[in-house]
């Protein structure tokens, strides 16, 4: 009868935990299954094991030796500082993504897996380090909340593998947020590509736009047409000229700022007008023809 395998044996430290180590390990047991993890200091345990990270002050990927805390520290490209989740999901984070996100094709892999590095693991990484703002409610403090109270019967391994959990959850649905951006940028650059009018993208459901303008280089777009969810009307939005601007590349008519309905409908020449924000950001329509309509006069105007 053949012998069951061995888990891989995995070690970190013991006692309060922080959100890098707790997040690292919530990454290998997704990556690597069902590992068997010692939360210990112990140095012949530590030099057991298969895999260690945020403990055993050596910094050695070949031998899976992921600590980094000693003078010569392990540093991303641009020089920040890696926390132990840092390390952990450049390694192992990509074989983790088809269990945080089930379905997930090959294709997407490098780019969600970017994104997440970009958006929460290197918060984390920062934090850790003291290089990065962790005010109240950051995410780092949020997981080490999990840490016993000294008047706690609940034991630090067992707060451990609870915040891990947390952490789990809280990746998984970071991934899927993050594949579905993805999805949405390939869907308007798709919408934009098939426009007649390139400076006019007119998208069939309402998607999170803004990636793809930005990151796909639409420099000559200026207003995105879509769906509402539950008014049945048809926004034209005037896209800013950078992220989280609050300009636009191109403004509403002064004239119809702040107008609706009728008022809106009489001034703009169309007959199923909703509203026009008093900004000049965004305005509706009843219809998708009224929508684009609305944007190609727009555009007209500004040219005189």
């Amino acid at each position: 009868m053949a012998g069951v395998a061995e888990k891989m044996k995995v070690v970190t430290h013991s006692g309060q935990f922080h959100a890098d180590d707790v997040f690292a390990f919530a990454v290998l047991q997704t990556a690597l299954g069902d590992i068997d993890l010692v939360r210990s200091r112990d140095a012949q345990v530590i030099a057991q094991a298969d895999l260690v990270f945020d403990v055993g002050g050596i910094y050695d990927a070949d031998r899976r030796r992921y600590d980094h805390h000693m003078r010569d520290l392990p540093r991303r490209p641009d020089g920040t500082p890696y926390s132990s989740v840092g390390l952990i999901w450049r390694d192992f984070g990509r074989a983790a993504l088809p269990g945080l996100v089930p379905g997930i094709g090959d294709e997407a892999i490098g780019a969600v897996w970017q994104t997440i590095d970009e958006e929460l693991i290197l918060l984390i990484d920062q934090a850790d380090n003291g290089i990065g703002p962790a005010g109240p409610g950051h995410l780092a403090l949020l997981i080490e909340a999990f840490n016993p109270a000294w008047d706690s019967l609940q034991t630090y391994d067992e707060a451990f593998r609870e915040a891990a959990e947390t952490a789990k959850g809280i990746l998984s649905r970071a991934c899927r947020q993050a594949l579905a951006s993805e999805r949405a940028a390939a869907m308007v650059l798709a919408a934009a590509k098939q426009s007649p009018d390139r400076r006019i993208i007119v998208l069939d459901r309402k998607l999170p736009w803004e990636k793809a303008v930005y990151e796909g280089n639409l420099n000559e777009a200026l207003f995105v047409i879509y769906p509402s969810e539950d008014r049945g009307a048809w926004y034209c939005r005037a896209i800013p000229p950078e992220p989280s601007s609050f300009g636009q590349r191109l403004s509403l008519p002064e004239a119809w700022r702040g107008l609706q309905d009728k008022a809106f409908s009489e001034a703009a020449g169309i007959t199923d007008g909703v509203f026009c924000h008093p900004s000049g950001f965004i305005c509706g329509a009843r219809s998708r023809e009224s929508a684009i309509g609305l944007a190609a006069q727009a555009i007209a105007l500004a040219q005189g």
